[in-house]
């Protein structure tokens, strides 16, 4: 998580370009609304508006730092269960403020795989994807079948696990590991996928593999993704968002932010002058 402001110029106000929010064809389906947040009186997310656009996918760009993974901590009401952390503004959904929705609702709605594979130690493949499902209360052997097989082939992981899956999760390779938290997160069928740093820890092969994943994803889901990695960027995200000390500096189409920049400031990050 990031709390340690990046060093570097002091943060312009935010550069919109007329494709923020509901670009052509495409909805927004989650609006953020002077959103900030806070660890005790430390301010990490600085009065953040920004419209995510429905089934496609967001990456949100950064120095370390700068909020990023505090951001999309709050689009799933994570971010509270930090003790003394809180948040101002408002996160709509669909119209609905997901902070007046009941948190396991939210996070039920709005799905999240981390930078570092988790799949549970102690469960196998087929438990890992279906804990989620049994949590909430399904029970029917049937039921859990075909979400589990669903959600497999929707991670581009069932050929792999087919064969063995009732084998522990956690034998799989690194970048099985991570399909498999995303076939976990897919299996109680969200609307919103959040994936913070989701290739960090992965080789060139399986970082491809989650890239091309992603690109299939954005056919059903609204994707946003925290990177480091602006070609990662540039190769999966219609949109993309520059964080710095906080606030929102820019918000565009990605291939417009990387090859025009509005902001002096994303200029110098992207070109590599900081960050």
């Amino acid at each position: 998580m990031e709390d340690t402001p990046a060093a570097a110029p002091s943060a312009p106000a935010a550069s919109l370009s007329s494709e923020t929010g509901a670009s052509p064809g495409h909805g927004g389906k989650l609006r953020l609304d002077a959103l900030s947040a806070f660890y005790g009186p430390k301010k990490a997310i600085d009065s953040v508006s920004l419209d995510f656009p429905a089934k496609t996918v967001t990456a949100i760009i950064g120095p370390s730092g700068c909020g990023k993974s505090t951001l999309i901590r709050c689009l799933n009401r994570m971010h509270e269960v930090t003790p003394r952390a809180t948040v101002t503004g408002h996160a709509i959904l669909d119209g609905e403020d997901l902070y007046e929705m009941d948190a396991t609702l939210v996070r039920r709605r709005i799905g999240m795989v981390f930078q570092k594979p988790n799949p549970f130690p102690t469960m196998s493949v087929y438990d890992n994807v279906a804990a989620g499902l049994k949590l909430n209360g399904e029970r029917n052997r049937a039921r859990l079948d075909e979400a589990v097989i669903r959600s497999l082939k929707g991670a581009a992981l069932w050929d792999e696990v087919k064969d063995n899956i009732h084998g522990p999760g956690v034998r799989l390779s690194g970048g099985q590991q991570q399909r498999l938290c995303i076939a976990r997160a897919l299996a109680v069928e969200p609307e919103v996928l959040l994936m913070d740093e989701p290739c960090s820890a992965l080789d060139p092969i399986a970082t491809a593999k989650i890239e091309q994943l992603i690109r299939t994803l954005k056919e059903k889901y609204t994707v946003i993704i925290v990177t480091h990695n602006m070609q990662q960027a540039a190769r999966v995200a219609e949109f993309t968002a520059f964080l710095y000390l906080g606030k929102l500096i820019e918000f565009g189409p990605t291939g417009d932010m990387f090859e025009r920049p509005k902001e002096k400031l994303t200029e110098e990050y992207i070109t590599g002058r900081f960050g």
